[in-house]
């Protein structure tokens, strides 16, 4: 009888386990949908993973930078278990997003736990520059960013600024000593891409960082 009643138990446990973390599973990304930064401390501190992803793939801290849950994501970065260095199916990291998304404060709290500032391929500053935040863009390059970083195809953050981001980000990047010469594996140059753009206030700034460039006596 008692091994009846232990072996019951056992299945009673087994079963109740999945369906336990089936609801937490649910309740994580709920709380970090609406951004409810009590939720999900409660739900880490019982356990629960911060690392896990959600039916697309998506790992939490990622999922809430991009959502604009700010406090969720806080409550994230600090967590110490928390993978600030995730990348998704798209090569993209946190510090990517936050850096797309204009959050300064989450992009110096990345950077606070290692994010790397420099990876390999599309970096944190080629996302600012898109975006034209010219607080990021600086923020990153006294982090150490390299201002001349080169993405997969060799486009660089000036490059996308200068097609996607603002006047002042371009402005900014020259004036930090980006290089307005290097070229894609297009081919394609910083002007071009402004004129891509249809930017012509950002090519002049770049034709203009050229011109100064060159020795006196060169046309």
């Amino acid at each position: 009888m008692r091994n009846r009643i232990r072996f019951i138990a056992a299945l009673v446990l087994a079963f109740a386990l999945p369906w336990s973390w089936a609801g937490s599973y649910d309740d994580f990304f709920v709380a970090i949908t609406r951004d409810d930064p009590q939720a999900v401390t409660e739900l880490l501190q019982r356990g629960f993973d911060a690392n896990t992803v959600d039916p697309k793939g998506r790992q939490g801290l990622f999922l809430a930078l991009q959502l604009g849950s700010l406090k969720a994501a806080d409550v994230l970065i600090a967590w110490p278990k928390t993978q600030v260095e995730w990348r998704s199916a798209k090569d993209e990291s946190p510090l990517m997003i936050a850096a797309f998304k204009g959050y300064k404060e989450q992009v110096r709290k990345l950077i606070a736990r290692d994010a790397d500032v420099n990876k390999p391929g599309w970096t944190p500053l080629h996302y600012a520059a898109t975006a034209g935040h010219v607080d990021i863009i600086a923020l990153l390059l006294d982090e150490n960013a390299y201002i001349d970083a080169e993405s997969p195809n060799k486009t660089t953050p000036l490059m996308m600024a200068a097609m996607y981001g603002s006047t002042a980000a371009v402005r900014a990047l020259l004036e930090a000593g980006a290089d307005p010469t290097l070229r894609n594996q297009l081919g394609l140059s910083a002007v071009d891409f402004a004129q891509r753009g249809k930017r012509p206030d950002a090519a002049e700034l770049i034709a203009a960082a050229i011109r100064n460039r060159q020795p006196r006596g060169k046309w």
